[in-house]
């Protein structure tokens, strides 16, 4: 029988790919000018520990969408707050699926006259691309599971969790919202070394 939840990208894993994303960055900007825009809210974890790699002048900014409607289309609920003309600006964002949102993002970046616009992405789910946007810094490539932690979350709960994890069994989830919490619960415990070993 399939288990209903699998970690496919444990945190030291994820750390470690993390830790390459920032040193191939800061090779990219040497000079460390970079205005660092994390989407919120799913990129909290994966932002917070990729600039923790990059030069310290970089500047750290957010931006927060909403999603509306039935065709999914989204509204800027919180602008960035600094002047981005003539700025090199990297947008960073946990995940990037269809592309959609993407471009509506970095078109805006564009509107508010930032010189250049690449983009560190944590996961890319490719096979779903609907339009050809580029992703500059990618993390791993992701099949169509649906993902929880590491800022990945479902109806707002999870994205604490260290690792990332596939729900295999979406169905279980959508009916019963919190039967990922024993299994969240044990591995966060299992990495701090709370259960006693039998040995």
């Amino acid at each position: 029988m399939t288990e209903p939840f699998v970690e496919v990208i444990p945190d030291k894993t994820l750390q470690r790919r993390v830790s390459e994303m920032g040193a191939q960055i800061s090779a990219d900007y040497p000079l460390g000018d970079l205005v660092v825009v994390g989407i919120l809210k799913g990129s909290l974890f994966f932002y917070k520990d990729l600039l923790s790699h990059m030069p310290l002048t970089c500047e750290a900014e957010f931006l927060a969408l909403t999603r509306f409607g039935n065709e999914g289309r989204v509204s800027v609920a919180m602008d960035v707050s600094i002047p981005l003309y003539g700025r090199d600006v990297l947008l960073v964002l946990e995940i990037v699926d269809t592309g959609l949102t993407l471009t509506t993002i970095q078109r805006l970046m564009v509107a508010h006259g930032a010189r250049s616009v690449r983009t560190a992405a944590l996961l890319d789910k490719a096979p779903r691309r609907i339009v050809d946007v580029p992703v500059d810094y990618r993390g791993f490539e992701v099949g169509d599971e649906y993902l929880l932690g590491y800022g990945l979350d479902w109806n707002g709960y999870y994205r604490n969790i260290r690792s990332i994890w596939a729900v295999m069994d979406l169905p279980r989830l959508a009916e019963h919202p919190r039967s990922f919490d024993e299994v969240a619960y044990r591995s966060v415990q299992e990495e701090d070394g709370l259960f006693a070993s039998d040995e």
